[in-house]
């Protein structure tokens, strides 16, 4: 069995193992991580040999601690790292090398169809109709988007979205609300099956998803990190948040989409959203405003330069060619836009 996982904002960890008799057996830790002293790698080896097969990342993790000789360094990775990647090995997960990627960047779309077009596609890959695909965002209109469980009436000022012409819709993924403007917002969403994200905590898929956007930030010059559960934020503060939905069928998917700021007007935003104490109180800031620092500031480049790079850091590093979304995808995603995602009924779901 084969199992690869890059340690978020470090280096591959590769683990080659064998399962017998419900233990591991002939495990062996490669990657191109930095590790001192040389007999590290050995007592990780010899820590994992004989572990019960069903032993969780952290229990994994919890061998390996107390096997390393003293005064270990490890640059690049971490225990639990090498946790996941036995996990990976052990579920037959995929690597993102696997696939061919689709990209699809299409024209402005209304709100409640960006929801559509999520699901449907989503639900495409899981059938095995539509490889993994990474589709970037343009926004029709003005927007609040709401999480799945959010009430609305908590979340949102209805008279002051409406004063600003602002649409508020409903996605099918948890989270928070989402304050979009055309122009300002770089949105995009993985739709990519299940086995990409197998034997990762729900936690651990969020890093590892947002991964190469880290690295396409880097090569923009700009240090961003993954902040659990679900930020992309730098010193200056929090550029983007993501969200995720397991969709069933076939042999499922997982929905991961982002949000990020590129440009925002604070003062509308504090407006329309009703942002309380309690939100901020782990936030280390008194002011929402604080909160989000614009990409547009932190590369001085346009915003379609910036998706631009994007889309390169991911095309070179997993490969990507041009796709669309069907007719039949669309007239689908049309009718759930119309049925569902512009209904009273789903939005005001939680009231």
């Amino acid at each position: 069995m084969h199992g690869e996982y890059k340690v978020p904002g470090g280096k591959l960890v590769v683990v080659d193992l064998d399962a017998e008799d419900g233990v591991l057996r002939r495990v062996r830790v490669g990657g191109d991580f930095f590790l001192e002293p040389d007999e590290a790698l050995l007592a990780i080896d010899r820590a994992l040999e004989g572990a019960p097969a069903d032993t969780d990342a952290s229990g994994l993790a919890a061998r390996i601690d107390a096997a390393l000789p003293p005064g270990t360094q490890m640059f690049g990775l971490t225990t639990e790292g090498i946790g996941v990647a036995v996990r990976r090995a052990l579920a037959h997960a995929t690597d993102w090398t696997d696939y061919d990627w689709q990209l699809v960047h299409d024209g402005a779309q209304p709100p409640a169809l960006h929801m559509a077009l999520d699901e449907v596609l989503t639900g495409e890959v899981a059938a095995g109709r539509r490889p993994p695909t990474l589709r970037v965002w343009e926004w029709g209109a003005p927007a609040v988007v709401i999480g799945s469980f959010q009430s609305l009436r908590n979340e949102v000022d209805a008279e002051a979205a409406e004063r600003h012409g602002i649409t508020v819709v409903r996605r099918i993924s948890g989270g928070g609300a989402m304050f979009i403007e055309p122009g300002n917002t770089i949105t995009y969403s993985l739709s990519v099956p299940d086995a990409l994200v197998q034997g990762l905590s729900f936690t651990d898929s969020y890093a590892y998803l947002d991964d190469w956007v880290l690295g396409a930030l880097g090569d923009m010059g700009i240090k961003a990190w993954y902040q659990p559960l679900n930020d992309i934020a730098t010193e200056a503060g929090k550029i983007a948040g993501a969200a995720q939905k397991r969709l069933a069928g076939g042999d499922g998917a997982v929905l991961h989409h982002v949000t990020m700021a590129y440009d925002i007007d604070a003062d509308k935003m504090t407006e329309v959203l009703r942002i309380g104490r309690e939100k901020l109180s782990d936030k280390g800031t008194r002011s929402a405003k604080k909160r989000v620092d614009p990409l547009r500031r932190q590369t001085g480049l346009p915003r379609g330069t910036v998706i631009e790079k994007m889309i390169g850091s991911f095309r070179e590093r997993y490969g990507l060619s041009e796709g669309m979304v069907t007719d039949d995808e669309m007239a689908r995603a049309r009718e759930l836009a119309r049925t569902k995602f512009s209904s009273s009924e789903w939005t005001a779901r939680v009231p």
